[in-house]
């Protein structure tokens, strides 16, 4: 690209590069109000993502601590301790706090 038809030639790259920071205060503001809404989206679903994993492994943990305890139950009382382990368990459930 020919510069004022002085002869000096200027690569286009050199001139996207000129144009790009003429072009940047202009540009900025409208980028930035497309990007904010879809950076904060995804934030959003970050913030989601991790809570239901925390939710899972909480209820991961609980199951397996229901299951060392029935071992532990049945380890210590013989045959029949399973079933009362799992009597002791329901009555827990859904039952008076105090």
């Amino acid at each position: 690209m020919e510069l004022f038809g002085t002869g000096f030639k200027v690569p286009t790259s050199v001139a996207l590069g000129v144009g790009a920071i003429i072009l940047l205060p202009v540009l900025t503001p409208v980028i930035a109000a497309v990007v904010r809404p879809l950076v904060k989206a995804g934030i959003k679903g970050g913030i989601v993502l991790f809570e239901r994993g925390m939710e899972a492994i909480a209820e991961a943990t609980e199951a397996m601590e229901d299951l060392v305890m029935e071992a532990r139950a049945e380890l210590a009382g013989g045959p029949g301790a399973a079933e009362s382990a799992d009597l002791s368990m329901t009555k827990g459930v859904g039952g008076d706090a105090s």
